[in-house]
């Protein structure tokens, strides 16, 4: 496996952001017309892009999960000064006035987008490079770009293209449609000028498997269902990518760069620029030792609890099979600083060990990765495209009974499905038990239009169909008199 620790030096270079390279007078390498001409100065704005596309800075790490799950029937959240913006998600209470409250994002984004249209609009002057690292760089560029699009789709719908920092500053939006398009056509002129999986310089930089897995969640998320299909089935035949053996011991910090993580999140230990804070909010109070969780046996090693307290609705707990491995990440009984055992079922209370404690992290900076596409996503999207397109079918069957094996549960029978509704109903569910606490519950309520039945079904009374999509944040609005709000804000 690479070694990520060349791409974060690299990176942590640039922490301040590109404001502060194009705008200081710093005499190296990078000073004046060297950002732009250079190799190395076009490459610090290109892994800053990929820095602020990540956006694991600070709490950032826990944002997607937070508003991608509270939203949705898995999460719930008490206390600390957070308990405030948390609410708006529980409640479907947000509006233009609350964005980028380490939940919804626009700024960092933006910010990615226009290192890369940087890039693009300057590459030609690079003269220190091959044809090929020409091409390379401006397809990664391009890739930052083409993502970060589809994030503010996923958040927001159409919002303005900028495809160049050539473009007026002011733009109106564009229609889904077109934004989704332009994402689409992006991926795909890119798709067989990155490297191959593997052949990519440093770990966390774009390869044609990482973008082939975004077409694919990208077509499955617009229902384009036979191209995820197709899209999918390229990268299983491929087979660079498998199923990690072990589910609960995937995500721990000695087991990241591992055979099914396609895309992550990068962490690392005790970097304010880039660290997982997940387990900050998930250790219940005054706690001293686990009782289970995965982290049997583990004692506090003065890691942050803050008083944020991110907790998992029992419902969905006790919606595993008893005898499914994937729940065994949960923590359920602890032992207190007090020595009293504390347990936390039925008291809506369970804790998320998904990503468990880095033993060399201070603080709240550990260094597990967060996934962003596992190739466990790539199986159930085509077998959830396939559904979509005949109906109940044997390989869709097959491909479910390989995560549910994994799982330690018993196969499903086709026989169990009579309609299409059916058995989308149990990959929802399969998802579900798969992916929690990897922030993709929100978007799969909405393909497979569930949000707002779902969100009602919990209490959450305020939601209406226009809170698919969040509003465009207040501040945008007066920077551009162009940009027009979401219907129902």
């Amino acid at each position: 496996m690479k070694s990520k620790h060349i791409f974060i030096i690299i990176f942590l270079l640039i922490t301040q952001g590109c404001e502060s390279i194009l705008d200081e007078p710093v005499y190296s390498e990078f000073a004046g017309g060297n950002l732009l001409t250079t190799k190395a100065g076009i490459e610090s704005l290109l892994f800053d892009g990929y820095n602020w596309s990540a956006n694991m800075a600070g709490p950032e790490s826990q944002a997607e999960i937070k508003r991608e799950e509270m939203t949705s029937d898995i999460l719930t959240q008490t206390g600390g000064g957070e308990h405030g913006n948390s609410a708006y998600l529980l409640n479907f209470t947000w509006d233009a006035t609350t964005n980028d409250n380490n939940a919804f994002f626009w700024t960092p984004h933006w910010k990615a987008i226009r290192n890369a249209n940087i890039i693009l609009d300057n590459i030609q002057n690079v003269k220190d490079i091959t044809d090929e690292e020409r091409a390379r760089i401006s397809s990664e560029a391009r890739f930052i770009r083409a993502i970060e699009y589809y994030d503010l789709w996923n958040q927001y719908g159409g919002v303005p293209l900028r495809k160049s920092t050539n473009d007026p500053m002011e733009l109106p939006k564009v229609s889904e449609e077109e934004l989704i398009s332009f994402i689409e056509m992006e991926l795909l002129d890119i798709e067989n000028i990155l490297p191959k999986p593997g052949d990519e310089p440093n770990y966390g930089r774009a390869n044609s498997g990482v973008v082939r897995a975004f077409l694919t969640k990208f077509y499955l998320n617009t229902k384009q269902w036979q191209k995820a299909a197709n899209m999918a089935q390229i990268i299983i035949a491929n087979g660079y990518y498998k199923l990690y053996p072990d589910y609960n011991e995937m995500f721990a910090l000695e087991n990241e760069q591992n055979s099914e993580f396609i895309w992550v999140r990068a962490a690392y230990t005790n970097n304010p620029a880039a660290h997982n804070t997940c387990t900050a909010t998930a250790f219940p109070p005054g706690f001293y030792k686990a009782l289970d969780g995965g982290i049997a046996g583990v004692t506090m090693q003065g890691w942050t609890n803050w008083a944020s307290q991110y907790r998992l609705y029992d419902d969905f707990y006790y919606s595993f099979s008893s005898n499914d491995k994937r729940k065994n990440r949960i923590l359920t009984k602890y032992i207190n600083n007090k020595g009293d055992t504390i347990n936390l079922l039925a008291t809506l209370n369970t804790r998320s060990m998904k990503y468990p404690p880095d033993p060399n992290a201070t603080g709240k900076e550990h260094g597990n990765d967060i996934p962003f596409i596992r190739y466990a996503d790539i199986l159930l999207s085509r077998a959830e495209a396939l559904n979509e397109i005949q109906g109940p079918n044997n390989e869709s069957i097959e491909i479910i009974n390989k995560i549910r094996n994994r799982a330690g549960l018993e196969d499903i029978n086709l026989s169990d499905f009579d309609t299409k509704a059916k058995l989308r109903d149990h990959i929802l569910d399969e998802r579900k038990w798969e992916f929690w606490y990897e922030g993709k519950r929100r978007r799969d309520l909405i393909r497979m239009g569930k949000f707002i039945e779902f969100a009602l079904k919990r209490g959450a009374t305020n939601a209406q169909p226009f809170h698919e999509k969040f509003p465009i944040p207040q501040f945008a609005l007066e920077a551009n008199p162009l940009l027009k709000q979401n219907p129902g804000y």
